[in-house]
């Protein structure tokens, strides 16, 4: 079962952390120290919580920013789920709360940021925690969360080419191979305000792949896109600011 608490902004974003615990009790424990560390730290949450690694897995969102997960459970450990997540989401801060410490090594294949050992104490839980949101700090907004066929893929901003819209679908031309989705180019173009430009109503490029202008068309990594007569000036002006603030 999914509970949704403390639906609030952390800055431009939210922190959405995903519990992921079979044991009632200490999912209760680790839900109060969640909100503790909101109340000494000033930080906000929202709290989804799942019993079994598998509620979590089925019909996953790259939507999380934390998982605090138990290695052991009933139906799917928190191994394996961690190892599904990563399929499609490269970026989530994943985190292991177990008494089995010899799981550390195997975490490394899952990229998990950190162990807890049980019994949990609020000291080591909120020393943990820092590191955690951090983490995220860092990595927040440099992401977007994409509908692909079969679930949700995360993108880094860096590695987003241009985008292209074509007969109701989106193209996300990366630098590791393209992906169809549904949206707006409108709603993506909210999203990728820093260093993107729509250079027409067809593309939004990443100023840092562009190579060239040549008279009406932008080269970018490779490919010559046109740009319409009314995006030229402005192009022009966001290479030039993003050239100035690009350090050396």
């Amino acid at each position: 079962m999914l509970l949704q608490k403390n639906q609030v902004t952390w800055g431009n974003y939210m922190i959405s952390i995903a519990l992921v615990e079979d044991d009632r009790h200490y999912s209760d424990e680790l839900t109060a120290y969640l909100h503790r560390y909101e109340q000494e730290t000033g930080e906000r949450f929202q709290i989804s919580v799942f019993s079994d690694g598998d509620e979590i897995v089925e019909k996953y969102t790259a939507s999380y920013h934390i998982i605090l997960m138990d290695i052991e459970m009933k139906l799917m450990d928190g191994m394996s789920a961690a190892e599904e997540i990563r399929k499609t989401d490269r970026e989530v801060v994943i985190m292991f709360i177990t008494n089995m410490p010899q799981y550390a090594m195997k975490g490394y294949q899952v990229d998990a940021l950190d162990y807890i050992l049980k019994p949990v104490s609020y000291p080591v839980f909120k020393q943990r925690m820092d590191r955690a949101v951090k983490r995220v700090s860092l990595k927040t907004h440099h992401y977007i969360a994409i509908p692909v066929k079969g679930g949700i893929r995360r993108l880094g901003a860096e590695e987003i080419v241009y985008v292209e819209i074509s007969i109701h679908e989106l193209l996300f031309h990366t630098v590791d191979g393209d992906f169809t989705s549904t949206g707006s180019m409108k709603r993506v173009e909210g999203q990728l305000k820093d260093g993107f430009y729509r250079c027409n109503k067809c593309y939004l490029i990443n100023l840092q792949y562009v190579d060239a202008m040549q008279s009406n068309d932008v080269v970018v990594n490779g490919q010559t896109l046109q740009v319409s007569r009314a995006k030229k000036k402005g192009l022009l002006e966001a290479l030039n600011k993003y050239m100035n603030e690009v350090p050396e």
